[in-house]
This record gives structure tokens, sequence and C-alpha cells, in this order.
């Protein structure tokens, strides 16, 4: 192979190994084992593929420099892939500060299974929301909690496995 293509074919190959072994494993992480084993046999080729070609070129510096940016670039662009795919489920706690009656009220109107409780804090009662929802419904959700309480506390958590429950249907945007 020409050194000009060779290098390229490295960076890419590495940029396209990297990119899947980041997707893997965040699958891995929401318990995806079997999506992930697919992927990583997809990975695990291109990397000795992209390796033999360095080290063909092993008095190439151009070679290994292209190799390690591959991985940056790869890495890079598998976490941008897994945050547009947004897999999983996430957990969303809101102590309402201003406006919980509206607020729960208006996520229930857009389709969020909403649970609500009192708990206490060092300022006295809160009223807490806990809303289950797949990670692609998180922009909306915050959307309706910024717009209904902004001085709202909210701490998302991923979620790895759901048994039961209820999920309502998500109304169409």
């Amino acid at each position: 192979m020409p050194l000009l293509f060779s290098g390229l074919f490295i960076f890419f190959a590495r940029v396209i190994d990297m990119s899947l072994a980041t997707f893997r494993i965040l699958l891995i992480m929401r318990g995806q084992s079997l999506s992930a084993s697919l992927i990583g046999f997809l990975e695990s080729s291109l990397y000795i593929i992209a390796l033999t070609e360095v080290v063909k070129n092993i008095n190439s510096p151009s070679s290994i420099l292209l190799y390690a940016a591959g991985f940056g670039v790869g890495t890079y662009i598998g976490s941008f892939i897994e945050e547009r795919v947004a897999l999983g489920y996430v957990n969303v706690q809101i102590i309402s500060m201003d406006n919980f009656e509206n607020l729960q009220t208006r996520l229930r109107n857009e389709g969020f299974g909403v649970t609500s409780f009192e708990g206490y804090g060092r300022d006295g009662a809160h009223n807490i929301i806990n809303v289950l929802l797949k990670r692609r419904d998180l922009p909306q959700i915050m959307k309706v909690i910024n717009s209904e309480d902004k001085k709202a506390f909210v701490s998302i958590t991923d979620t790895r496995k759901i048994i039961g429950g209820f999920f309502p249907k998500r109304k169409a945007k």
C-alpha cells in the first residue's frame, strides 16, 4: 500500500474501531451484552487490521501518529454517537421549590409517569417528583421543568434495568 493511503487507512480504521469500542462499553453498562459482543467482534477485527498496517510501516512516525490520532478521534465520535442514540433509561428526581402542583400536573399531561412524595431537607419539607423515562426523552422533560420551576433541584441518574412499573405512552410532539 502506498504510504499516504496506508496512513489514511490506519487513521480511519482506528476511528471506526474506537467509536465502536466506546459504544460497546456503553452498551455493556446498560446491560445489552449481546449487542455489545457483536460490536466487539467488528471492533477487534478492525483493530487487528489497523495494527497490522502500523507494524508493516513501523519505521514511519506518521503511521504511529495517525494510529494514535485515530484512537482519540474515535473515542470522541463514539461518545457523540452514543449521546445521539440515547439508549436506555434515566431516573429524574426533581425537588420542586416553587411550583410543585403545576409541574407535576404538566409532566403527567406531557405523558410522563410521575411519582411524588414529601421529603425533608435542611430547610424543612419539600415536594419530590420521581420520573423514570427513556434517555431520548430527557431534553423534553428538562424543557418542562425549566418552564415550570426554574429553581427546581434536578438529579439525573442512569438506570440499568427496570422490572415492572407503569410507562405511559408519550404524546408525540
